[in-house]
């Protein structure tokens, strides 16, 4: 064969040079297999697999022969504006509201050293009649600045013993020590001025809680019979909610 049968710019024997449109083509392969290897079909919302063994767009309506024919699809440009168009309506439909300032607080880890000791006292003012109980803990070990805190807590919020209405749970905490619960009559607390007070003794390391129960209030007759009764942590409430992250 002479010089002149062959394509300027080609090896004889070589199959010419390739068009833009082959190119274009083998790429197009190239990525639909590159594809086939890494995407997974199966967490496509809009892929679905008809009756007669083909598939479909869900979102664009059109149908497929094979999955390589549907990746080569969702590359396209028709695809891609469809997306565009479902996520510019989603967001129109669900507008995003403004996120509160939410900063999580990481619980502290802190080894426990055990119950602190602590006191507990009846008494019954002569005057109004009402009852009142007198609690004393001791944080011999506390950590330093740190103050002892409490809370009251409804029998519905534990979940050590079965809720009963009859009855609330009044915490105090203070690390290293474990959270103790002195389980109370569920009457109402007289918060007047002086009726209601905490106080805590850095000298002594003695945190005390004096309260007094409204007259009349509807709760039993007797503040759970005795003082020991009546306030002393059990094994169960001594656990109740130890460390407790929303106590005070």
């Amino acid at each position: 064969m002479s010089g002149m049968d062959r394509d300027w710019g080609v090896k004889s024997g070589g199959g010419g040079v390739a068009s833009d449109i082959q190119a274009k083509v083998d790429r197009r392969e190239r990525l639909r297999q590159l594809a086939l290897q890494t995407v997974d079909l199966m967490k496509d919302p809009y892929f679905m697999k008809n009756h007669l063994g083909s598939y479909e767009c869900k979102l664009c309506l059109t149908l497929h022969n094979n999955e390589g024919n549907y990746l080569a699809h969702t590359q396209g440009k028709r695809h891609q504006q469809n997306l565009a168009r479902r996520a510019a309506k989603e967001a129109l439909n669900n507008p995003t509201l403004p996120q509160a300032n939410s900063r999580t607080v990481k619980a502290r880890k802190t080894v426990k050293i055990g119950r602190p000791g602590y006191r507990v006292t009846k008494q019954l003012d002569p005057e109004t009649q009402q009852r009142s109980l007198l609690f004393e803990v001791d944080y011999p070990e506390i950590e330093e600045s740190l103050q002892p805190r409490h809370r009251f807590m409804s029998a519905f919020e534990q979940r050590v013993e079965p809720p009963d209405k009859e009855w609330q749970y009044l915490l105090v905490a203070a690390e290293p020590y474990e959270t103790v619960a002195f389980k109370i009559p569920n009457t109402e607390i007289d918060k007047a001025h002086g009726k209601f007070h905490s106080a805590w003794n850095d000298e002594t390391k003695t945190f005390t809680v004096q309260l007094y129960f409204k007259a009349g209030g509807g709760g039993p007759a007797r503040p759970s019979a005795d003082a020991a009764a009546a306030a002393a942590p059990s094994a169960a409430d001594g656990a109740l909610l130890s460390g407790h992250p929303g106590l005070g």
